[in-house]
């Protein structure tokens, strides 16, 4: 079942297999034999894309309700065999994509009912400062800059794309190069989120000049400004793909070297610390990413 809604979300086996930690062979042989089991097609597969038939729709929220049930009853259990007190401090950068921090709260919440939460949003380099001084159990970042000798887990990297509207010159290109964008007008985050600092970089490596006009701290304020054609951005692939950005052309990044969009969680060194057994949720609630 985990399978099956990887697959309809993805599209792509290449993609769902990442998500679901097995091999594409493993992911396709599995859906295979459901299939076979269930004595119909439930995806129609073609060279570029993957389709759910009017069966593997059907059968979807189905799957959905069902991992949803053995979440429930893996949470109950831990509820009653294990008690938990204390404080957990959590902080997240805004949009990750890649994890799903509000589930996460949840699920820990209702295994833990006595663990009080405490959670903020900042920078990825404000949340790691925040960890190394104690002030935070758990960070999640999207840098790998100054994490040091933190205890870190990555959880998925996306490519930074460029966005802008439909009557730019950029949105008839296959791809870019960063080269070519010195001349644009730029909207991005604050230098206190990762993609800022990543974008920077990558400038200065080529050695070459933007100009950013709108500085803003939130992500549908960007996306606003774009689809208003005050400038283009450069934003992490499942930025993309959010409703806000559907009248904008998303158009790839020509590879030159420059670090890809990585997410990251970083924890403390507290012993008593409630954060292990906050982490140990993540496997199932990492969520794909469109």
């Amino acid at each position: 079942m985990e399978y099956l809604v990887a697959l309809a979300e993805e599209r792509q086996f290449t993609r769902a297999a990442e998500l679901t930690g097995v091999s594409q062979s493993g992911l396709s042989a599995a859906i295979r034999n459901l299939e076979v089991e269930l004595g119909t097609r439930l995806f129609t597969r073609t060279t570029r894309r993957v389709e759910p038939t009017e069966a593997g729709l059907a059968l979807l929220p189905f799957a959905r309700s069902m991992l949803s049930s053995a979440t429930e009853a893996r949470d109950a259990v831990v509820q009653v065999s294990r008690e938990l007190a204390g404080t957990l401090r959590v902080g997240a950068e805004q949009c990750l994509g890649l994890v799903d921090v509000a589930s996460l709260l949840e699920r820990f919440h209702r295994r833990y009912p006595r663990v009080e939460i405490a959670f903020s949003q900042a920078g990825s380099h404000e949340l790691l400062a925040e960890v190394r001084d104690g002030g935070l159990d758990v960070a999640f970042v999207a840098t790998a800059d100054h994490v040091g000798v933190l205890p870190r887990t990555v959880l998925g990297q996306e490519p930074v794309v460029l966005l802008c509207p439909p009557d730019h010159p950029l949105a008839a290109r296959p791809v870019v190069d960063r080269g070519d964008l010195g001349g644009e007008s730029f909207i991005d985050f604050h230098p206190s989120w990762a993609v800022r600092r990543l974008n920077d970089d990558a400038f200065a490596a080529r050695g070459v000049h933007r100009r950013v006009r709108f500085t803003v701290n939130e992500v549908h304020t960007l996306l606003d400004l774009v689809d208003r054609g005050l400038g283009v951005a450069l934003v992490p692939r499942h930025v993309a793909a959010k409703p806000q950005a559907a009248r904008l052309v998303m158009v790839p990044v020509e590879p030159d070297g420059a670090a890809d969009w990585i997410v990251s969680v970083v924890t403390g060194p507290g012993r008593d610390s409630a954060a292990p057994h906050f982490v140990e949720l993540l496997d199932d609630t990492l969520t794909p990413t469109p």
